[in-house]
């Protein structure tokens, strides 16, 4: 029964995911990044299927394989999750729920800009055209 609900769930990420690639507005990195942990906790079939689409190929490879990112791409995914941030920090009136959120973003900015390696999109398309020349050697 769980792995169903996980396959679901990263069904309907990956439907999101989707939707981002074709909306702007709508970050695609974040929802592929939990359509991959749905699909492994749910099935190794999926997820192998998964990782071998053009989507994963596209948009997770290069910060799966290298912990790397173009600027564009941590403005773009940092400021979705900023957004999503502060609804609860407007809404919420616990006294111990602004501090969590300033927390939480202040530790998603050192991730970002310490752990992850910013990359310009001339390398990140370097490193897609490396892989597709592995892969046809």
């Amino acid at each position: 029964m769980l792995k169903i609900l996980y396959l679901i769930l990263g069904t309907l990420f990956l439907g999101l995911g989707l939707i981002g690639v074709v909306l702007p507005i709508l970050p695609t990195t974040p929802f592929l990044l939990l359509t991959a942990y749905f699909y492994a906790k749910g099935s190794e079939r999926f997820h192998q299927w998964f990782i071998r689409s053009w989507v994963y190929q596209r948009y997770l490879k290069d910060f799966v394989d290298h912990k790397a990112m173009t600027l564009k791409a941590k403005l773009k995914l940092m400021g979705f999750v900023d957004a999503m941030l502060m609804f609860p920090f407007f809404i919420l009136s616990y006294g111990w729920v602004k501090p969590l959120i300033i927390g939480l973003i202040l530790i998603k900015y050192c991730y970002f800009f310490k752990v992850v390696k910013t990359i310009t999109p001339e390398e990140a398309s370097l490193n897609k055209s490396m892989i597709s020349y592995k892969k046809t050697a």
